[in-house]
């Protein structure tokens, strides 16, 4: 990932949080005051004082200070952004109770916008580097309700594709010690059980081993029921026909020179033609044009013949839905994100022909999901 150094981490030998400069330098630390917890299990204060708290309790942590520079890095990154969407997600439930739904997911989301966009920064994240310390947000609290999961299997053997476990366990045990709770130590138990889970799956420290690509993508598109969960050790008959790859990115990220690379002679479904053959402007209504891309996808599938769908695709919802369609005509599913930093990427853009407005843009960057290797046969992640 390189020698990229997240801001004032901090180094042995005294291993020091300098708080008042990280809450100075950072507006969406300074966010996090004021926002409110449930006192039963955050008596500590505000998501602001648990941050802090959170950060502290991992620098103590002598597994956190025995890893090496970059790993302590990604944790301690990672830490001060587990909450960060809580400010938007918090609400008062009509029992009084105060409560976060989708923080994680969404707090995932805005990690990523704010490395990318290089919020209070020197200089930008890596790619390698911000993916991996979003991915640490999306999942620092399934130590603690994995069990609680219809497959909690499945919801382990997922994180492992995205993130190492052992990074998860850690900061999930930091989140609960930077806390003022009555049920810590049951949560610290909980944390034990994630990490014997892990260790017994043998995915604790790396993604889970499947037979095939294709016995992956079986596993996690598959719809377990609680009775009959389904079995990652099984090995699917692969039946793929043809394949399409997938294009996913944010305009100007080289989607279009990609493809010009690498299947200059495919057929392409391009979203971006489309509008321009609907006459649809970007920021419209986009129903006619996807209405039409999948007519024609369809096609393409119906006859067998292999394809790429260049569109930004930038939520897994989306994707998911898209694939699903490929993958019941029996496609090879490849999925296949480009990457680009913020500032050149907006440069590009500007000198498209058909730019797109940077509101636009700026929307989408702030919902963006990278792929992972649980949605297709193959997820390629091209960056610089």
């Amino acid at each position: 990932m390189g020698t990229w150094t997240f801001p004032h981490t901090p180094t042995p030998p005294d291993w020091t949080v300098n708080w008042d400069a990280i809450e100075r330098r950072f507006l969406w630390i300074q966010a996090l005051a004021g926002v409110p917890q449930e006192m039963a299990h955050h008596a500590e204060g505000d998501v602001l004082v648990h941050t802090r708290l959170v950060a502290e309790a991992l620098v103590a942590l002598d597994e956190w200070r025995a890893l090496e520079p970059e790993p302590r890095g990604l944790l301690f990154a990672a830490a001060l952004l587990h909450d960060v969407a809580k400010p938007f997600r918090t609400q008062i439930e009509l029992d009084g109770r105060i409560a976060s739904p989708g923080h994680a997911q969404a707090g995932a989301c805005l990690a990523h916008y704010l490395l990318w966009a290089s919020a209070g920064l020197d200089t930008p994240a890596p790619f390698l580097w911000r993916e991996a310390v979003t991915r640490l947000v999306r999942h620092h609290g399934l130590p603690l309700w994995f069990l609680a999961k219809t497959d909690p299997r499945c919801a382990v053997i997922a994180a492992s594709q995205r993130a190492r476990l052992d990074r998860i366990a850690l900061l999930a045990e930091a989140d609960v010690r930077g806390r003022v709770s009555t049920d810590q130590q049951e949560l610290l138990d909980r944390i034990t059980l994630f990490r014997t889970c892990g260790e017994e799956l043998s995915c604790f420290t790396s993604p889970y081993a499947f037979a095939s690509d294709h016995s992956r993508f079986v596993y996690f598109t598959s719809v377990p029921s609680a009775r009959t969960p389904a079995d990652p050790a099984r090995a699917a008959y692969d039946d793929t026909v043809c394949e399409v790859v997938l294009l996913s990115g944010l305009p100007g990220a080289g989607k279009d020179t990609w493809l010009g690379r690498h299947r200059p002679d495919w057929a392409v479904v391009s979203l971006d033609a489309l509008r321009r053959e609907l006459h649809i402007l970007p920021d419209a209504n986009q129903g006619a044009v996807v209405q039409e891309a999948k007519a024609r996808a369809r096609d393409l599938l119906r006859r067998q013949q292999s394809f790429v769908w260049n569109a930004t695709n930038v939520t897994r919802t989306l994707r998911a839905q898209l694939i699903a369609l490929f993958a019941a005509y029996h496609a090879r599913i490849a999925i296949v994100y480009l990457d680009a930093p913020h500032d050149i990427l907006l440069a590009r853009n500007r000198a498209r022909p058909h730019p797109v407005p940077e509101a636009v843009i700026d929307r989408m960057a702030r919902r963006l999901e990278i792929p992972d290797p649980t949605e297709a046969h193959t997820v390629e992640w091209v960056y610089q």
